[in-house]
């Protein structure tokens, strides 16, 4: 599917000239404190949890989710040019709001309609979803170099840009409309009720925790170790690449191991990631930590992607994707950046990541517990 493919590119190639600059602009630019930068971190991905699930239940209760999408990605530029125009910190935490709120539902959609789009073939998501990997890592070596010489301006100029061509992608993006097998309300409790499904959301808290972590105060450990804006960006160049392997093969590794068991190395490897982080020594041993992000995001994502898939009721595709996405960049990225915000400022650069992997390991250990006889059954709960 070229479109979508088109899709995933341009979207992850806006989100890397933004994102992982925000907190050095928020720091370099504005002057905000530590403190206050785990504030404006910790409210954009609060607000994407709330959102993310009202955006998806609207979607599937009215079957419009090509109006929702289209209005979602107009309201999220709008809202960046708020943050970068905001007068004081009162306003830039409102357009912070605003974009966590317009953007929650806009990858949700996408995946959702991409995985319905695969029918049958849906362990392949990750042969699309790819270019998204493709689009982050192509445009954070630009973003990078435009940055270093131009000012980190251009991170709001390059998003400005890439996501103005996304809407004009969207409008062409097919989104294909599933019918409700039962009421929409009693789907939803369905799901509210899964037990398997709540101890799954819990793995996807920790994990956005940790990513969160990673995406916010890396960058800034690395300043305070003296690392060139360059090294920054070549560092998500070799984190997103590794991304791609796994990507390309998720429909292998969907057949070989159940999600529960990707779910449950992603986790151990994530630790491992934090960790390297916190014991780095000089600015360059980043890029092969770095290469780590393959294993623990892609194989988290491919997985969590076909887990939620599995588990919604019909029709309910796009509520469990957001709520999936929402636990893991919302309620999840929302504790990690703020209790990130507070170690930094209070016990240093390596603190969070520290935390990051102790919080890692004490998540696992009771989720292998739990899953015992799934994970240790090579053909148990496989994606159909």
């Amino acid at each position: 599917m070229l479109i979508a493919r088109a899709f995933y590119f341009t979207i992850f190639a806006a989100l890397a000239f933004l994102l992982p600059f925000l907190s050095l602009y928020y720091q370099k630019e504005l002057g905000l404190t530590g403190s206050q930068i785990g504030v404006l971190t910790s409210i954009a991905p609060i607000i994407s949890l709330i959102g993310g699930s009202i955006w998806g239940a609207v979607a599937d209760a009215t079957r419009k989710h090509k109006a929702v999408l289209l209005i979602a990605i107009a309201g999220v530029w709008l809202s960046v040019w708020g943050i970068f125009k905001a007068p004081g910190f009162l306003l830039l935490s409102l357009a912070v709001v605003f974009y966590a709120f317009l953007s929650s539902p806009v990858i949700p959609i996408v995946d959702h309609s991409v995985m319905t789009l695969l029918g049958d073939k849906r362990d392949r998501y990750g042969l699309e979803r790819v270019w998204g990997s493709v689009g982050w890592g192509v445009a954070a070596i630009f973003a990078g170099m435009l940055i270093q010489r131009l000012g980190l301006s251009w991170a709001f100029y390059g998003f400005f840009i890439l996501y103005g061509i996304l809407f004009f992608i969207a409008l062409r993006f097919p989104i294909p409309e599933v019918s409700i097998a039962s009421h929409f309300w009693q789907g939803l409790r369905q799901l509210a009720t899964n037990a398997r499904w709540i101890i799954f959301l819990l793995v996807a808290l920790v994990e956005g925790m940790s990513l969160a972590i990673f995406l916010n105060y890396l960058f800034l450990h690395l300043s305070d170790m003296g690392a060139s804006r360059t090294l920054m960006s070549w560092s998500l160049t070799a984190a997103t690449f590794s991304e791609i392997p796994v990507f390309l093969a998720g429909h292998r590794l969907l057949r070989r191991w159940t999600p529960v068991q990707l779910l449950a190395a992603s986790i151990l490897l994530t630790a491992v990631r934090a960790l390297l982080y916190a014991g780095m020594t000089v600015p360059w041993q980043v890029l092969p930590i770095s290469l780590l992000h393959g294993p623990t995001f892609a194989v988290m994502w491919t997985a969590g992607v076909a887990y939620s898939t599995q588990t919604a009721p019909k029709g309910l595709g796009a509520t469990a994707l957001a709520v999936f996405s929402g636990m893991t960049f919302g309620l999840g990225a929302a504790l990690g950046a703020l209790t990130g915000g507070w170690l930094y400022q209070h016990m240093g650069g390596t603190a969070p990541f520290l935390w990051a992997s102790a919080a890692a390991i004490l998540t696992d250990i009771p989720f292998v517990w739990l899953h015992r006889r799934t994970i240790f059954r090579r053909n148990a709960m496989k994606i159909e």
